[in-house]
């Protein structure tokens, strides 16, 4: 395992290398804080939101899924505080220009770009969401703004998907999608950037429910990064004091990675009461609550919100994954990411790119594809190609070789202890199944 120090630099580079994630615009110069996922990046990037859809949603009972609007009216972000409230404080330094937030300044005297002490101006507040115009015309009835969080669509949604999935409190909506912050200070990679993806769910309980479902979703959510590969050891989940909770959370934790650079959020679970709700039913004139037909009362149900980055979640699982190993006097890199959320589950390998091996290995991975997301290599020496796979966390790799003409069988490799065994081509499907539960 590389040094912490190094860690980073080696995850970048190896990022970049084997298409994880690009510099966005690189030919132009690069855009600032902005990233394309590669071939492989956005593979891994779907599982990640594949695994969190398929715990939050596809294995429950009580949650629906959403998938509303990135534009909106300045009326949503009025009736939720965004307009008035979701703001950074800014100081400039006089001498290099450079621009910071003031909450993450060590030295709120002195300029971290270039070291100069009193040259910080006063901090003024710098609203973060991205304004933008709906229409032809560029004027203030034309005003909209892309959405800084997922989170008000689920909300003003409310009553649409009441009725519509006819589901009763404690229930949930969920949603994946982009958001936008205009981020004073963006960096450390992936992990703060202005254009992100969140995976969210609003989970709507009767009030004298709400410290009971809050504590529910904490566990649920510290436990699914556990599930999904990343050691306990670089995890924590930290409950925020009272100056740092929102107006409306009476209780909000996080869950936390340990970083290269220190501790940092991956998700957010709040305890957000009944404000959203009450908000948008005030702002809009709309009743937003639930009528409960067994004790014959109304009321607006309180919300537990577990906020999660995917693009965060991402990096945390390769950073957690990534591995140096001495092998027979060579350094082997390995990402040792679980099997859902790796970008390949299994390559297919002719051990030649002769064609009495490649028409086997072409109908092997036709076998395999409609189960799995494969790759499939045919160029260099089968020791290259493995590491490749090693370093692309691909767990399983199939070989076809010359003996397969004979006996009917592949030779199947497992990433983590590249023990190798021998498959029956008709058994393969059930031999890899039976290990990627």
């Amino acid at each position: 395992m590389p040094d912490v120090e190094d860690l980073m630099d080696k995850v970048v580079n190896l990022c970049k290398r084997r298409g994880f994630v690009f510099p966005s615009a690189e030919i132009y110069g690069g855009f600032r804080s902005t990233y394309d996922y590669g071939p492989v990046g956005v593979l891994m990037l779907r599982n990640v939101k594949d695994s969190w859809w398929r715990s939050m949603v596809q294995m429950r009972t009580d949650v629906v899924g959403l998938d509303a609007a990135i534009l909106g009216p300045p009326a949503v972000w009025e009736a939720s505080g965004h307009l008035a409230n979701f703001t950074d404080p800014l100081v400039d330094c006089r001498s290099c220009k450079a621009r910071h937030r003031a909450d993450h300044l060590d030295d709120p005297s002195t300029c971290p770009t270039c070291g100069a002490v009193g040259t910080l101006t006063e901090a003024r507040s710098f609203n973060l969401m991205f304004k933008t115009h709906a229409g032809p015309v560029e004027d203030a009835g034309a005003v909209a703004y892309l959405r800084p969080e997922t989170a008000q669509g689920m909300f003003i949604n409310f009553a649409n998907v009441l009725t519509a999935s006819r589901k009763r409190p404690p229930f949930g909506i969920a949603q994946i999608g982009k958001s936008f912050r205009n981020e004073i200070t963006p960096g450390n990679f992936v992990f703060r950037t202005r254009e992100f993806e969140q995976m969210e769910l609003e989970f709507f309980v009767p009030p004298d429910e709400a410290g009971k479902w809050y504590e529910y979703w904490c566990n649920e959510r510290y436990q699914w990064y556990v599930d999904h590969g990343i050691d306990p050891s670089l995890l924590r989940m930290r409950p925020h004091d009272a100056d740092e909770l929102s107006h409306y959370s009476s209780g909000t934790s996080d869950v936390e990675f340990a970083f290269p650079w220190g501790w940092g959020e991956l998700e957010g679970v709040a305890n957000r009461g009944d404000y959203d709700l009450t908000q948008h039913a005030q702002h809009s004139g709309e009743r937003l609550e639930y009528f409960d037909q067994a004790t014959n009362s109304r009321y607006v149900p309180h919300v537990i919100e577990p906020a999660a980055g995917a693009t965060r979640a991402m990096m945390a699982f390769l950073i957690a994954a990534y591995d140096e190993e001495e092998v027979r006097g060579e350094t082997r890199t390995v990402l040792r990411l679980h099997h859902r959320i790796a970008p390949y589950t299994v390559a297919v390998l002719p051990l030649s790119r002769k064609d009495e091996l490649v028409g086997p290995a072409q109908r092997v991975l036709e076998a395999l594809q409609p189960h799995w997301m494969c790759d499939y290599d045919e160029t260099q020496a089968i020791g290259r190609r493995y590491r490749r796979q090693d370093e692309l966390g691909t767990p399983y790799c199939v070989t076809i070789d010359f003996d397969t003409l004979n006996d009917g069988a592949v030779t199947v490799r497992e990433r983590d202890s590249m023990a190798q065994d021998r498959v029956p081509i008709e058994g393969l499907v059930a031999y890899l199944t039976d290990r990627l539960v």
